[in-house]
């Protein structure tokens, strides 16, 4: 399950690199609601909830589904700018329809609702849809959208406010502390763009991120199967540190398609594909290869000690080494006339880690 996002068109900003204070926020905002997904900030959000007023606190919990399964599509913005106030300034402007229909998927789920040529501000059907959905997501859910589709105005004032309140208390010193990474990101992965082309550039930003063969395609691996495209108007790549390991992606039908990628951290953290990680599943869920796994635990083996171990035949340990090999749990060595299998015992230890990032990617 891929995301892909189409570029073909003429060659001209079909890629952007730069750096959101909204975006970056909105990172933040997520590790506060979910600091389970960033155990290396857990100490980081504990520390901002304690010195949070208890109404900045109240607030952040209040409207935490625009942030915490998935980022509300004006959060992330395709043209970033300068400062915070700036790109909140830009989200202002942005009708009640759009403003709106962009809340509400958050509040009403992770997946893409569309309402279609009904606007939930002016059709009956529609509105009570968002209400019906943003009931099934729980009480204070349901609440935010009454409020929303009552008086929009209000309750984009509020939200304003509220984030302009999280830069006095915790995002000026943040961000600060950040700035020489992000602008180091964006130099490096300009750099590369200028010099080594679109693909280079892509493969620069994480393994999960590849240009397709024609050339005309941004491929997303994500665990979803969607597409938009970005014709006349490229992709936006904003670095965050606060990210990871999250790719978060804008792929909603009139957006511009907006990419967030976690800044590199030190040390090998290159993701492993989700079509690894599914094949490794697959590998494992068959209790004849769980034996052997066992037995290649304890050490290299050749098929016909398997074979003798578990009183199989040679034929079919072949068969079930094959599909552990071929999902990379193995490595095999001729020794004379022997061939052993050797359990490739970092890629299994890492699965359950690689399982989480691709869910969470």
């Amino acid at each position: 399950m891929t995301l892909r996002i189409d570029i073909s068109g003429p060659p001209a900003e079909r890629l952007r690199f730069a750096a959101s204070p909204l975006a970056e926020l909105t990172a933040m905002l997520h590790v506060l609601a979910e600091p389970g997904h960033h155990p290396q900030l857990a100490g980081w959000a504990a520390d901002v909830w304690a010195g949070l007023r208890p109404e900045l606190a109240e607030r952040l919990r209040e409207a935490d589904f625009l942030w915490r399964s998935s980022q509300a599509d004006f959060l992330i913005p395709a043209r970033p700018r300068p400062t915070l106030a700036e790109e909140l300034d830009d989200v202002d402007r942005i009708d009640d329809e759009r403003y709106v229909t962009a809340a509400l998927v958050t509040t009403c789920g992770s997946s893409r609702v569309h309402f279609a040529a009904r606007s939930p501000l002016a059709d009956p059907a529609a509105r009570q849809r968002a209400l019906d959905l943003a009931q099934a997501r729980g009480a204070s859910q349901e609440a935010f959208a009454e409020r929303l589709l009552a008086d929009p105005a209000a309750v984009r004032a509020r939200l304003r406010d509220t984030l302009a309140q999280c830069a006095e208390a915790f995002f000026d010193a943040a961000w600060t502390a950040i700035a020489v990474r992000l602008a180091a990101d964006l130099r490096l992965k300009n750099d590369v763009l200028k010099h080594q082309g679109l693909g280079a550039a892509l493969a620069s930003v994480s393994g999960a991120v590849t240009l397709a063969p024609d050339g005309d395609r941004i491929i997303v691996d994500k665990l979803q199967d969607k597409s938009t495209a970005a014709h006349g108007t490229g992709v936006t790549f904003i670095p965050t540190v606060f990210g990871h390991p999250h790719l978060v992606a804008v792929h909603t039908p009139g957006w511009q398609p907006v990419v967030q990628y976690p800044v590199a951290e030190p040390g090998p953290s290159e993701p492993v594909p989700l079509e690894t990680v599914t094949l490794r599943l697959e590998a494992l869920a068959h209790p004849v290869r769980l034996r052997l796994l066992r037995t290649l635990a304890r050490g290299p083996h050749t098929t016909r000690e398997l074979a003798h171990a578990w009183e199989l035949s040679p034929p079919e340990v072949s068969r079930h080494l094959a599909v552990l090999r071929r999902a990379g749990l193995l490595t095999a060595r001729r020794h004379g006339r022997y061939v052993r299998y050797t359990l490739s015992l970092p890629d299994l230890t890492a699965l359950g880690t690689d399982l989480l990032a691709a869910v969470l990617r």
